[in-house]
């Protein structure tokens, strides 16, 4: 996780799994992302002598360090890369204050 004056952004790697078994909510200012990498069919006839690939649900939780507008959340995914662009809210975004004479 980054931030800028203006947003957060969130880059998480997720290779070999498909969009469409990536959950992501925020609540209470929290992001979740979840999601599965479901097992592949494997060849009757193929004799394998060792696998490592991991298959199964995941689930990662954090807290946001600053409030976030979830209307704007532009969320992205690409070559196993999910991005998530978390615009602050307008509260939370720094000020300049004059000194007045």
């Amino acid at each position: 996780m980054s931030e800028t004056d203006e947003a957060l952004t969130v880059k998480a790697e997720l290779p070999g799994i498909a969009e469409k078994d990536i959950d992501i909510s925020i609540s209470d200012g929290i992001l979740t992302i979840k999601g599965e990498k479901k097992h592949e069919k494997e060849e009757e006839k193929a004799c394998y002598h060792t696998v490592e690939r991991r298959y199964g649900s995941f689930s990662r939780t954090m807290r946001l360090p600053t409030d976030v507008d979830s209307e704007k959340v532009d969320a992205t995914f690409k070559d196993g890369v999910l991005r998530l662009a978390l615009p602050k809210s307008e509260a939370s975004k720094p000020r300049k204050i004059e000194i007045k004479n």
